[in-house]
């Protein structure tokens, strides 16, 4: 979210190499986060029950 914070204001400020580049940072953390939420969904379900 921090990322994505300063990809906005930087590129609203007119730094769009620096809006780049925490872009991406931001998408990469992302896509790991949604990995770990799967990998942990899976193991709650195997483990007898979901959590929600």
């Amino acid at each position: 979210m921090i990322f994505f914070l300063i990809s906005l204001v930087a590129g609203f400020l007119g730094f769009s190499g620096v809006s780049a580049a925490t872009a991406g940072i931001a998408k990469i953390l992302f896509f790991i986060a949604v990995a770990i939420f799967l990998v942990f969904l899976v193991l709650a379900i195997m483990a007898g029950g979901i959590v929600l």
